[in-house]
């Protein structure tokens, strides 16, 4: 059913779905093409990593509030009470994990992750966590993922193509060595998956952004936390 404010716009249901699919994929290309060519050159990954960023909060923050679509896109409606119930669950299963393979990890002599603490402290991407977490999660667990449900994309198909777009992602935009960003990428692959299900048991974002905010609490520790208590 299309909502007041697409009523009222003359835009119809399929021509919203054309829009958001279009949108979103261009908006993931434009990223990847961006952090490419920024990686080899002196900008780096930050450009890509600024159009991720703004480019997901501002479309949909433009879908929601202009053309009333916070539904459709899974920020608002669908069961919110049982998201944060099993998105608590998840994330507390997920941190424990986390927690228990960082430890091994340096006991088996896993490098340090000097890059991200390098960015995280001297480029003051700690205290701008929260936003990231929101527009990865607007981006791959909202507009995108319900794109392709409504498009009537095979909905197990959708949980792992958008978990995969957003594991590669992190080569696109995280300005660190490779191993690093591969060890990101394992680390979000399981946020995707369990994300993913949550938000399509449910029709809300919100336990997914709850699992993405525990998980990177757990990420901060592995990096600032547990190397200093094992040496």
């Amino acid at each position: 059913m299309k909502s007041i404010k697409s009523l009222s716009s003359g835009i119809s249901a399929s021509e919203s779905l054309k829009a958001r699919l279009t949108l979103s994929f261009s908006l993931m290309g434009a990223i990847w093409i961006v952090g490419l060519i920024g990686h080899f050159t002196v900008l780096k990954e930050w450009p890509a990593l600024l159009l991720y960023v703004f480019g997901s909060i501002g479309l949909v923050l433009y879908r929601g509030n202009k053309l009333g679509e916070w539904q459709k896109i899974y920020l608002a409606g669908g069961n919110l009470g049982k998201s944060l119930k099993w998105g608590g669950i998840a994330g507390a299963v997920l941190f424990a994990m986390d927690i228990i393979n960082t430890v091994m990890y340096y006991k088996n002599g896993g490098a340090p992750m000097a890059g991200m603490e390098f960015i995280l402290v001297n480029g003051s991407l700690l205290y701008l966590f929260p936003i990231l977490i929101l527009a990865e999660e607007f981006l791959w667990r909202g507009i995108m993922f319900s794109a392709l449900i409504e498009k009537g994309v095979n909905k197990h198909l959708t949980v792992f193509l958008t978990t995969i777009f957003y594991v590669v992602n992190h080569f696109a935009v995280a300005s660190v060595g490779m191993q690093e960003r591969a060890l990101m990428g394992m680390m979000a692959f399981p946020i995707g998956i369990l994300g993913g299900y949550l938000v399509l048991k449910t029709k809300n974002i919100w336990g997914s952004v709850l699992v993405h905010i525990t998980t990177m609490v757990s990420m901060v520790l592995d990096i600032f936390v547990i190397p200093q208590l094992i040496r």
